[in-house]
């Protein structure tokens, strides 16, 4: 247990061993899901799928820190998994390459957490029906701009975004990392057991300094 000294010391070696039963679900791998693997690959999960369909491009991979210039074209699943077994043997990683709702209406497995790293309001709405069908909690995280959102759903109506129609603005990596970080530790300190404010909205722009919470309403 050497490689987790550090992570036992906030939650003893009961709780790391545990992580080693867990399976987590995310949904995309670009600049979310990109720092997701990092964050949360070599923790000591014992399994993680990764759903995307797309391959790297050179406008992204500088947000998207998983990749580099040579992975250009490269599908980001396969570089996905490459990449979190090689920092950590013990996990074991699934790709699925394919859109989000065709891994949805195909998938039978069970997950105990599944994560969004998506940039679209639609493919999240069905995410959360999935999550919903499967009562299985999930974890909502958007950038755009300067502004964070992050969500830890698991009782929540979804609808909350009326607008599922919206696109994201321009965006920077160090904004990205900050949200994909406050995500990960939600979905870390859940896993472990620990606690999590769940149906509660954080919401940080960058620009003004703001930082809110808001309690969602439950379905």
């Amino acid at each position: 247990m050497k490689f987790f000294h550090r992570q036992i010391q906030l939650w003893g070696e009961d709780t790391q061993n545990s992580l080693a039963q867990k399976s987590v679900l995310i949904i995309g791998s670009g600049g979310l899901g990109s720092s997701f693997a990092y964050a949360l690959g070599a923790s000591g999960i014992g399994r993680i799928d990764i759903v995307d369909f797309d391959t790297v491009s050179l406008h992204n991979i500088h947000r998207q820190i998983l990749f580099s210039l040579s992975d250009e074209g490269r599908y980001k699943a396969d570089i996905f998994k490459e990449r979190v077994q090689a920092r950590y043997d013990g996990v074991r990683v699934n790709t699925h390459k394919m859109k989000a709702d065709e891994f949805f209406a195909s998938c039978a497995d069970k997950f105990d957490l599944i994560l969004d790293a998506t940039d679209n309001l639609a493919t999240r709405a069905q995410i959360d029906e999935f999550a919903k069908q499967t009562a299985t909690p999930w974890v909502f995280s958007s950038v755009d701009s300067f502004q964070v959102q992050v969500c830890f759903v698991s009782e929540a109506n979804f609808k909350f975004f009326p607008n599922l129609g919206a696109t994201p603005a321009g965006i920077a990596a160090p904004i990205v990392m900050f949200a994909a970080s406050f995500a990960a530790n939600l979905a870390l300190r859940y896993l472990a057991g620990l606690s999590v404010k769940k149906d509660t909205l954080y919401y940080l722009n960058f620009f003004s300094g703001e930082f809110e919470t808001k309690k969602i309403a439950l379905v």
